[in-house]
């Protein structure tokens, strides 16, 4: 996950945890990613890829403030090293930057966008905005039109905080409404020092009893009752046509397959990022001086990735609490990231998930159902059987 241009974005979302990086990793106004670091990334990405198709994933920040050119040169290196491989990019933005010239730049060049967009105005507003408090939706609306327009290929990322947990559907159906198929839900927990700044994951210098939980941060049972909502709807009327992150998380889990979202793998450590200047951290998430592994430009990417630290970071997410081991949804969990683990568990064990609630109500809701896709997929007919199924008299009965 690469950051071309840092932590610089040109809003100033309530809930952002990577705005404070600017101050944290002491990064200069306009820093931006150097034609050395770019170059090399390029380079030992495709060198040690073994895949049949390289992936290249940028993030912020807000990436597109780096300019049309540097992903002109991206896409130029990437060719130069790719050996005839072909190459993906994935964009993720909030889109209020985007104007015709993007949008026929990430078509020709076969972009994936992912586009923060949390629903309605009145629901996007609240909490994304610009520097001086004017709210985004609108021109968020106007890039999303933009990347329809180019028939640029969009997946929506919308953060559930606590002012829209309780409206479900109304962020759901929204989203549909806007044309958006694939979506991802992206539970925002964070916690305040006593100074008001970010306090971090587990295993970061700011800790201790003084945090206290963000005021935007979702709560966990609501934000189950969020998610159960929004699948009753889906299940029932959307399968085959609207893909949500987490239920293809659910149904990786009950076909008996490897989650394709790291939250919920038993390890992880396989989802490094790396900052404008070269410095690669074990996730971003974990952009935080103590997870530091390197740079770039002075130890070859390859040798981070496969750093004893990297690795112990990576299997430290195996280690849960006793409640955790024992429960009838670990498979599917995992006790998610570890970046929310500072809960402690009804017996007082250290290190449950925060959002541990909303996952047990998620997960075990949607057992029956899901036990009924994986024997359709298994027996060969389509997943979307299971809307007919639902729709006869006794449902699953």
């Amino acid at each position: 996950m690469a950051k071309p241009i840092g932590a610089r974005c040109n809003l100033a979302c309530d809930y952002c945890y990577y705005l404070d990086k600017t101050r944290l990793l002491g990064q200069p106004h306009g820093a931006a990613m150097s034609d050395a670091v770019l170059d090399s990334f390029v380079r030992q990405i495709c060198e040690t890829t073994l895949a049949a198709v390289i992936d290249f994933a940028w993030h912020g920040g807000e990436p597109t403030l780096a300019g049309i050119p540097f992903f002109q040169r991206a896409i130029e290196l990437q060719h130069r090293y790719a050996g005839g491989r072909p190459v993906r990019n994935c964009l993720q933005t909030n889109g209020t930057l985007l104007n015709d010239e993007w949008g026929a730049f990430l078509a020709a060049n076969g972009f994936l966008v992912g586009l923060s967009l949390d629903g309605p105005e009145s629901i996007t507003d609240a909490h994304r905005r610009n520097y001086a408090g004017a709210g985004a939706f609108a021109n968020v609306m106007r890039g999303l039109r933009v990347l329809q327009r180019h028939v640029v290929e969009v997946n929506a990322l919308a953060v559930v905080s606590r002012q829209n947990v309780a409206e479900p559907l109304k962020v759901y159906r929204f989203l549909k409404d806007c044309g958006l198929r694939h979506i991802q839900f992206i539970p925002v927990v964070e916690r305040l020092a006593q100074d008001g700044s970010l306090a971090g994951p587990p295993g970061t210098e700011l800790q201790g009893e003084s945090l206290t939980m963000a005021p935007w941060s979702v709560p966990p049972e609501r934000y189950g009752e969020f998610l159960v909502t929004i699948y009753d709807d889906w299940v029932r009327n959307d399968v085959g046509r609207v893909f949500v992150q987490l239920f293809d998380v659910a149904m990786y889990a009950w076909m008996g397959y490897k989650a394709p979202l790291c939250w919920f793998t038993e390890e992880c450590g396989n989802a490094l990022a790396m900052e404008h200047d070269g410095q690669i951290y074990s996730c971003d998430h974990y952009v935080y001086p103590e997870f530091r592994l390197g740079n770039l430009l002075q130890r070859p990417l390859a040798d981070l990735a496969r750093s004893q630290a990297q690795e112990a970071f990576g299997r430290a997410k195996a280690e849960l609490p006793g409640y955790c081991r024992s429960c009838s949804v670990r498979f599917a969990c995992h006790g998610e990231c570890p970046k929310r683990r500072f809960a402690k568990s009804p017996n007082g064990e250290p290190g449950l998930n925060y959002l541990c609630p909303a996952y047990k109500r998620f997960f075990r809701h949607v057992d029956p159902t899901m036990k009924r896709m994986a024997k359709h997929l298994r027996a060969g007919r389509p997943v979307t059987q299971i809307m007919q199924d639902l729709a006869r008299p006794g449902g699953l009965r």
